[in-house]
């Protein structure tokens, strides 16, 4: 890598991006020392003035690196771009050594037992006591391996709720940070995107204690319920969403969730794809891949073709998409569109290309004529087949959703006289947490809160309240030595015995008295 100077205004881009520090500033101009330049191209990437100029200089003692299609060429004592892998000699070794379980177990931190992970009873159907300095609805024990073992179950009214909702396709619905409407009123906000799905975030404090409160906890209670809900995004697409069935966006079920963006398409299959065609192209609103440039067309031995794409290249093989209602969800409607150039000194006549999508569901096969200009050809049985087995290799579509709060006052004081005992009981996995008898991830940090899938909790568990908030079933399951310790309600504990009638705890207490 060189520096044009006469290009270079010493901006300093390049030094704030480079990953191995290789780049400074003498006398208001970038120079790079070879002696760490990994030749990451970072520094090509981001000047705004164009004076980096890539040159294949690369120091013999250099070692290339496959780890990641970056491929870095690692000078002899440095480091690669990544920072994990170092030329020790000419050999890279892992800056890290394998870790066993017992080198990170203090900092994973214990698990709850197995005699606790499971409640007595669940929250469902118990009810809430309130106000809430009065004990839980129901503080029951029973004997498990001769082990005294105590479950405190209440329905919560959780103010600082909501639910983080996974869609699964690649279509584009939305700009992140897009509001969500039902009707005319906003429910929530599109979230930034994960693999192959879009994230939708309903609900959150601000929102349930702002003008829209009662149709914000009625939405985040349905969809927790696993109930249908029509939602509307910000110049954006309309969707039928429901826990547990494919997404209806913009009247069209989306049947099939992608197998990987366009680049880890390309890895998988190109050993099949290779076989179908010269060139293949597989669009992707993230990651659109061109098989002859990539690492995976590389090793199936795939020959340069000539062909240029009209996206902005990331990495060989590896261009970043666009986004729209074309294929792959980007702005290319016409397959053949997203070629911008074929270069005839690389390329033959009667070359072929396949083009299509992350998913397979799309296909479409050209020859290149002598002009270099692309010719529409039917597909072939070995093209529909590999379609066909990336398209198998696709998860079905479907909707699912965390429903996340904070388990606050109301319901730590009906556990204990002493909330922080809980929170510290369940933040060292003394105590259990269950959602409906669910697993709850608990966050890290201050609190109680915890994020549940909503697809392990019965239907039908989740209320709102026109408080407003949503209303939650939450369980607190521990030995009854640790009960004790944290300053439980020992006195309105009963033992439980299945198949019994049940009176609540406060209940019998108020009869007592």
């Amino acid at each position: 890598m060189q520096v044009n100077l006469e290009l270079c205004t010493g901006c300093g881009f390049c030094i704030r991006d480079c990953p191995v520090e290789a780049i400074n500033i003498v006398k208001k101009k970038a120079r790079i020392d070879s002696a760490k330049c990994t030749h990451c191209n970072v520094c090509f990437r981001v000047c705004p003035e164009k004076a980096i100029i890539v040159l294949d200089d690369v120091p013999e003692t250099s070692v290339e690196c496959d780890a990641c299609p970056i491929k870095c060429r690692v000078p002899v004592n440095a480091l690669g771009a990544c920072q994990r892998y170092f030329n020790q000699g000419g050999i890279l070794v892992r800056t890290t050594l394998v870790h066993t379980f017992d080198d990170v177990k203090n900092i994973v931190g214990p698990e709850p037992v197995e005699i606790i992970r499971k409640p007595v009873i669940t929250a469902i159907g118990s009810g809430t006591t309130y106000p809430c300095c009065k004990p839980a609805p129901y503080i029951v024990s029973e004997k498990r391996n001769d082990i005294d073992v105590v479950t405190v179950v209440t329905e919560v009214p959780l103010s600082y709720s909501s639910v983080l909702v996974k869609v699964d396709t690649d279509v584009n619905i939305g700009k992140e940070g897009s509001k969500i409407f039902i009707g005319k009123r906003v429910v929530g906000m599109v979230e930034t995107e994960q693999y192959g799905s879009k994230m939708l975030h309903i609900g959150g404090v601000n929102r349930l204690t702002g003008e829209n409160g009662f149709l914000v906890a009625k939405t985040i209670t349905d969809i927790a319920n696993q109930k249908e809900v029509k939602l509307k995004i910000e110049n954006g697409s309309r969707l039928n969403i429901q826990v547990g069935q494919p997404p209806i966006i913009d009247g069209r079920t989306i049947a099939k969730m992608r197998v990987g963006c366009g680049s880890a398409v390309l890895g998988i299959f190109a050993p099949q794809l290779c076989l179908v065609a010269d060139e293949v192209i597989v669009l992707d609103s993230h990651v659109t891949g061109l098989m002859s440039e990539h690492v995976a067309g590389n090793y199936a031995g795939v020959k340069p073709s000539g062909v240029s794409l009209k996206f902005k290249k990331s990495t060989p093989g590896r261009y970043f998409g666009d986004h729209g209602q074309g294929w792959g969800a980007t702005s290319i409607t016409k397959p053949e569109d997203i070629i911008d150039s074929v270069d005839m000194t690389i390329a033959k006549e009667g070359m072929t290309i396949l083009i299509t999508e992350t998913t397979g569901q799309n296909g479409a096969m050209f020859k290149l004529d002598s002009q270099a200009r692309l010719m529409s050809i039917p597909m072939t049985e070995k093209a529909d087949f590999a379609l066909k087995t990336i398209n198998d290799s696709c998860e079905p579509s479907l909707v699912s959703a965390m429903y996340t709060a904070g388990s606050g006052g109301s319901a730590r004081a009906g556990v204990t006289k002493f909330p922080i005992k809980l929170t510290r009981a369940v933040h060292e996995s003394r105590a259990s947490l269950t959602i409906g008898g669910a697993f709850a991830y608990v966050m890290p940090g201050g609190g109680i809160s915890f994020m549940v899938d909503v697809s392990r909790v019965k239907s039908g568990s989740f209320y709102w309240t026109p408080t407003p908030a949503t209303i939650c079933p939450v369980e607190y399951t521990m030995e009854l030595k640790d009960y004790k310790a944290i300053g439980g309600h020992v006195e309105a504990m009963k033992p439980f015995k299945a198949n019994e009638p049940f009176k609540s705890s406060p209940g019998l207490q108020k009869d007592e008295k």
